[in-house]
């Protein structure tokens, strides 16, 4: 049985503290209980205590990803960002993929957003160059709708 097995072992709730100072995985479970008062501190000191034990980079950056969303989750009214700051990783949080990623996506919106925003500008001049709404709408690539609403306003 694999309960039995030697690659299984027991850990009670109420002794995990005194198993957790030898073991940074079971010191990451205690993190999941720990208490909101508590949790940013251990966070830290589970960080550094990472930094100091391990010494792939690869498993370093994902220990403190975990222990990242694992606070994330806990302390929900903080932001990535507040949360980075208030543990001392902000700047290897701007080296996460998942920054990157979403830096990325945030640029692509807003690009996405000035073009738009510069072809419904252009509706009125090209309106008094005596342009049709529909031949606007086929050069610019917008609906007839929102040409419309371009003239209005």
């Amino acid at each position: 049985m694999l309960l039995d097995s030697s690659q299984v072992q027991r850990i009670y709730l109420d002794e995990l503290d005194a198993a957790a100072e030898d073991s940074l995985q079971l010191a990451i479970v205690q993190l999941i209980i720990a208490s909101e008062a508590t949790a940013v501190n251990q966070g830290r000191e589970l960080i550094l205590q990472a930094r100091e034990q391990l010494t792939d980079e690869a498993t370093k950056k994902q220990i403190v990803e975990l222990i990242e969303t694992i606070l994330l989750y806990k302390l929900t009214q903080l932001s990535r960002e507040e949360l980075a700051v208030m543990l001392g990783i902000d700047d290897e949080f701007k080296k996460t993929r998942m920054y990157q990623s979403l830096k990325q996506d945030a640029f692509e919106e807003a690009k996405q957003e000035i073009k738009q925003e510069v072809k419904l500008e252009t509706v009125p001049r090209l309106l008094a160059l005596g342009l049709s709404v529909e031949q606007i709408a086929q050069a610019l690539d917008l609906t007839i709708e929102q040409v419309q609403q371009a003239a209005e306003n």
